[in-house]
């Protein structure tokens, strides 16, 4: 046995076992559902919610955003030691529905959060939720505000800008490939796929910069505008004026979330600009 472990095959045989564990560890095989879900996707939901996930993700889009919604009286905060590992590095927000409002914690999982950045990640979580309980039966419209908070906090510096990174998981791919092919040409295998893997990631981080280049422009209007509803929310609530624009606005973030064309974001950019000059009116 001595032997065979000091030869090139044992060898080779004792760093593919190692490999086998690391992958099955990084891969995400030992989490949760939520955990697993949320490494590759923006949205989670609980099998006893209802929530339009394909919508939601629309929403979010490339932000370094996830929202979980998780079961009426569910423990949020466990969700959130749950998820650590699989999204670090994103601001998180756990929702469940309490009657006619949310029970929320945020997660502020971003670089320096336990040293320089602890007071950022702490106003992080508290500004994210902000706004949300209006629309406690009409989830993805609270998803709508979620997003537009997140933008905020992007623009005051609070959250770093950039797009979130998804990358495949990897190791999954490298464990069915090392079941099936011997020692040594199991990491020849190992090889092609990680160099694969790499370009996919490369191929689908380009694809999303690109979209986030076009539509930075929009995204900055409609935080700007955003900032000028919450301003008059304390002002001007009962503002039949007010609720219409509230209403145009819900509509507008529809028909963001479903562009996908440079006329598309210029015509929506108008608005944008047509809706601030309507809140002015109100200030």
């Amino acid at each position: 046995m001595i032997r065979f472990f000091r030869g090139t095959f044992g060898a080779a045989t004792v760093v593919c076992l190692a490999f086998v564990v690391w992958a099955l560890w990084t891969g995400g095989i030992f989490e949760g559902a939520m955990a697993r879900e949320v490494r590759t996707s923006s949205v989670y939901a609980a099998d006893d919610v209802e929530l339009d996930e394909a919508a939601a993700e629309r929403i979010i889009g490339n932000r370094r955003l996830v929202v979980i919604m998780d079961s009426p009286g569910a423990d949020l905060s466990e969700g959130c030691d749950d998820v650590e590992s699989a999204v670090d590095g994103n601001l998180v927000l756990l929702l469940s529905q309490e009657d006619d409002d949310y029970d929320t914690y945020g997660c502020a999982l971003l670089p320096g959060r336990d040293d320089e950045n602890f007071g950022k990640a702490v106003v992080a979580e508290q500004i994210i939720k902000r706004g949300i309980g209006e629309f406690h039966d009409r989830p993805l419209d609270a998803i709508k505000v979620i997003a537009v908070n997140y933008d905020l906090l992007v623009r005051a510096g609070t959250v770093p800008d950039g797009a979130r990174e998804l990358s495949p998981p990897l190791p999954r791919f490298l464990i069915a490939g090392a079941s099936v092919v011997a020692v040594v040409l199991g990491a020849v295998g190992i090889n092609l796929a990680a160099r694969r893997a790499t370009r996919l990631a490369v191929r689908l981080q380009d694809q999303r910069e690109a979209a986030g280049d076009a539509r930075s422009k929009l995204t900055a209007g409609s935080a700007a505008l955003a900032q000028q509803i919450i301003d008059l929310d304390a002002r001007r609530a009962k503002d039949k004026r007010y609720r219409r624009i509230i209403d145009d606005y819900v509509r507008l973030l529809d028909d963001i979330a479903e562009a996908s064309t440079e006329e598309e974001y210029v015509a929506l950019a108008e608005r944008v600009d047509a809706l601030g000059r309507r809140c002015l009116k109100l200030t």
